[in-house]
């Protein structure tokens, strides 16, 4: 199952990505720095809502992006393939009559 993740409330209207810390396909921990943001008076990184693989990026470096922004999927650990089918067995065909 995909997950949205947005800027959470950052304290300014509108930040300068200056940093993304993760790349698609990483495996991702909840409260890991994913981003670093720059704002006219002090820098954060800013860490994942959830853990998950990187699915999707949205933004690059240079972007300014705002409390609620999408920036990045998530791809649920765990449900990123499903699970193949069990294949039937194979039905042992009847020798011929002599």
């Amino acid at each position: 199952m995909s997950k949205q993740i947005m800027v959470p409330d950052i304290g300014a209207d509108e930040v300068e990505v200056t940093e993304i810390m993760v790349a698609v396909g990483d495996k991702v921990e909840l409260d890991q720095s994913i981003i670093a943001v720059e704002g006219d008076k002090a820098s954060m990184e800013v860490p994942a809502p959830a853990a998950g693989i990187v699915k999707e990026i949205l933004i690059k470096v240079g972007d300014k992006v705002a409390t609620g922004s999408q920036i990045m999927v998530f791809e649920a650990e765990g449900a990123a393939a499903p699970a193949p089918a069990q294949a039937a067995a194979p039905v042992a065909a009847a020798a011929p009559a002599a």
